[in-house]
């Protein structure tokens, strides 16, 4: 399709027909393509699979589309600011990074993009790490172990913070870097998965039976299974179910299917030890399992020990599953320290670790190199707080160190991606809750959200807890926060866009199509999962795809980015945070061809900014030509294209100068278009009048090269900038694959 966007503008009608043929058929296939989910070089990161609607493409015109502005103050979609909308997240990198990256010269090239507010993203919750925001605390146990509290107290800046593995750990892979394996079937009984102590009715209020634990197994294909075979550690399960799936997949698909216990599956006075149970037959050959825990026996992990955490919740050292023959149990389950394990999920982990459980390929940046770098510009950020992996002291010390600073926060974010992680709605929410509260006796002014979902194009799901259940993720999690007098404490709505695989560019025409309806979408799904109205939503972490990919580094990237921000507007949402700031070198588009970045600054090796991107131009576009930067008020419309689906999307913006702008996107990779454009306002139908400044972005005025690890742009820029007439029947002519402002006056004729 790139191709075709070069021929000559004498192409035959045949030639022209050929083109939408083709159009038509990759719009049709790429409908039925799966996203892709690939391990990146720096920033990994792993979604469920979703297929995307189909498209109908637009028909070929030679005539202007007639945009109508509705300009009735009344008829306003949504109101911003700048300093809150249009914003920008910097994350972890790989070790000795940080400093290479928060220099003065980077700095003031990523500050030249035009981002407003900074998101700060916890790479550490994807890897099943608890986060050491200050390297400097305390651990709860003498000789560096247990549970880990950082310190309040300014010292010595924080440049660099860590994340630490944790050896009870009952997971095999991560949303991560994927570096580690689950204890439950790594073959030594030394090692142990614990679930987090905070479920526990000691914590929560609840009964342990609203908050079960579970360990899932993965057998990799349907196997027999009539017998399991279970090593307890301490604490272990008094009340507890061996049970199978009925559904297709519960990690992929858990709205369709439910947990059923083996016929003789069910333990209702369990003692430790190792125990093998005749499970007796199951419907069917069965590949997922999982045990269920109720209630715990209490005993603790440390025989003696005074730490309260260390005697609730559950522990296993191992487990299997298979078949009784000659009163021999054959194991099916792979136990293997690696990830060649058979694969498990948990419902939690315990945050308990070591001083030598330091990751050190990786790094988060250090609260006082970000804050201090001046990259916030003095903007209130929103920060993370570890919490599926951390405890509330962690949480509420972070907290106490930043205000202790002096450093403006807008917003908290919740731990990071827990649908990722498998988390359970209540399991969440309970965390959520205890959370909030050490949060909030530190200030009681913060303002507290989440979930953080990961990319997603449809509701989150959870298993039903019976047949015909509630299996909506949100409505659960919300559903507790208000039994338990918390739905005051979900300040905001979080969660992260990566629409689009990377392995097929044919398809970026399409795929710029189809965004303003996915997001328009999900937006609207959630806002119907029962969230409180008028509830503020932000998407914290975008870009094009979850894995680098050359086509962020296109013009795509940047015609994405406007159609992303124009239409989350439109939508009512509260902002969004572009991912990432920072100056990235390139990577391998794995398992795709080409090499991609998510940055919209081309760094090298050493992470010395290099060269602005395509998305650099579009950030800039929208922060400095489109709206005014700045806190001031901007106030977004409605605009109709006459003519039914159009190539053109338009984005009418009142800025608090007086003046209207209009972001134009022309999505299509052939053909130039022309666009009228008239403002229907109270007073009577409206133009541009005087002068009106035209912006532009598009091929001639930046290509990507490709070239491997040696890939660049040419040319890099500038947009074009000229002043263009006004009046009834002006006409704007928009290139081919191109991104558009007009700024003026509006008038009477």
């Amino acid at each position: 399709m790139r191709g075709l966007a070069t021929a000559p503008a004498t192409a035959s009608a045949m030639a022209r027909t050929a083109v939408m043929v083709l159009r038509t058929a990759l719009a049709t296939l790429s409908a039925l393509a799966i996203l892709s989910t690939a391990t990146a070089e720096a920033h990994p990161r792993h979604f469920r699979p979703e297929v995307l609607p189909a498209v109908v493409l637009p028909p070929p015109t030679s005539a202007p589309y007639r945009i109508t502005v509705d300009a009735d103050p009344a008829h306003v979609l949504n109101r911003f600011s700048p300093d809150t909308a249009l914003g920008a997240a910097v994350d972890g990198v790989p070790y000795h990074a940080v400093p290479e990256i928060y220099t003065p010269s980077n700095i003031g090239q990523m500050l030249g993009a035009g981002f407003g507010p900074v998101s700060y993203r916890l790479y550490t919750e994807l890897s099943v790490q608890d986060w050491h925001w200050n390297p400097v605390g305390t651990f709860s146990e003498p000789g560096g172990q247990g549970y880990w509290t950082g310190s309040a107290t300014p010292g010595e800046p924080i440049v660099d913070s860590y994340g630490y593995r944790l050896p009870r750990r009952g997971f095999t892979h991560d949303q991560g870097n994927d570096d580690n394996f689950s204890r439950l079937d790594d073959g030594d009984l030394s090692t142990f998965w614990k679930s987090n102590p905070y479920l526990a009715n000691a914590y929560t209020g609840d009964p342990d039976t609203a908050h079960p634990q579970w360990v899932l197994y993965d057998l990799g294909a349907a196997k027999t299974v009539n017998a399991a075979r279970l090593w307890w550690a301490a604490p272990y399960a008094v009340q507890y179910a061996v049970q199978y799936w009925t559904g297709d997949d519960p990690i992929y698909d858990p709205g369709h299917g439910l947990w059923v216990n083996f016929p003789k599956g069910l333990v209702l006075n369990g003692n430790g030890g190792t125990v093998t149970l005749s499970l007796g037959n199951a419907r069917g050959n069965e590949r997922y399992l999982r045990v269920v825990m109720w209630q715990s026996s209490g005993t603790c992990t440390t025989p003696g020990s005074t730490d309260p955490r260390d005697c609730v919740g559950y522990a296993i050292d191992e487990a299997g599953f298979g078949t009784i023959s000659n009163g021999n149990f054959i194991d099916l389950v792979k136990h293997r320290p690696n990830r060649r394990q058979t694969v498990t999920y948990a419902s939690s982990v315990d945050p308990w670790h070591q001083h030598s459980d330091r990751v050190r390929n990786q790094e988060q940046p250090g609260f006082d190199i970000v804050f201090q770098s001046g990259i916030t510009r003095g903007i209130p950020a929103t920060v993370p707080i570890p919490m599926l992996y951390s405890t509330p002291g962690n949480a509420a010390a972070e907290i106490r160190y930043l205000e202790t600073q002096g450093y403006a926060l807008a917003r908290v974010e919740m731990g990071e991606e827990p649908d990722g992680q498998y988390v359970t709605p209540e399991d969440d929410a309970a965390l959520y809750a205890q959370f909030s509260d050490a949060l909030h006796a530190v200030d009681p002014g913060l303002q507290l959200g989440g979930p953080v979902f990961q990319s997603n194009l449809s509701d989150v799901k959870a298993w039903a807890d019976s047949p015909g259940g509630e299996t909506s993720w949100t409505k659960r999690f919300v559903a507790y926060l208000q039994a338990h007098n918390h739905l005051s404490d979900l300040g905001f709505f979080s969660f992260e866009h990566y629409p689009f695989g990377s392995c097929d560019n044919r398809t970026d025409e399409v795929n710029l199509l189809r965004e303003p309806r996915l997001v328009s979408h999900i937006v609207s799904v959630w806002r119907h999962d029962d969230l409180p109205a008028g509830l503020p939503m932000f998407i914290t972490e975008t870009n094009y795809s979850q894995n680098e990919t050359d086509a962020a580094q296109e013009v795509t990237g940047a015609l994405w980015y406007a159609e992303l921000m124009g239409s989350l507007l439109s939508a009512g949402a509260n902002g969004g945070f572009f991912y990432e700031y920072e100056p990235i070198p390139l990577s391998p588009a794995y398992p795709c061809r080409g090499w991609g970045s998510y940055g919209v600054l081309q760094g090298n090796t050493h992470y010395v900014a290099k060269a602005p991107l395509s998305q650099y131009f579009a950030a800039q576009m929208l922060t400095q030509n489109w709206s005014v930067p700045g806190n001031g008020e901007h106030r977004l419309f409605a605009a109709s294209i006459g003519g039914g689906t159009s190539w053109v999307t338009a984005y009418p913006l009142a800025r608090p100068d007086g003046q209207w702008s209009l972001l134009l996107v022309n999505r299509d990779f052939e053909n130039a278009h022309a666009v009228t454009v008239q403002f229907d306002t109270t007073a009577g139908t409206q133009w541009f009048s005087g002068s009106v400044a035209q912006t532009q972005f598009g091929p001639a005025q930046y290509g990507w090269i490709v070239d491997g690890p040696h890939s660049h742009p040419d040319p890099d820029g500038p947009t074009s900038m000229r002043s263009v007439s006004s009046g009834p029947g002006a006409r704007y002519d928009l290139p081919p694959e191109s991104l558009t402002v007009l700024t003026g006056s509006v008038g009477a004729r």
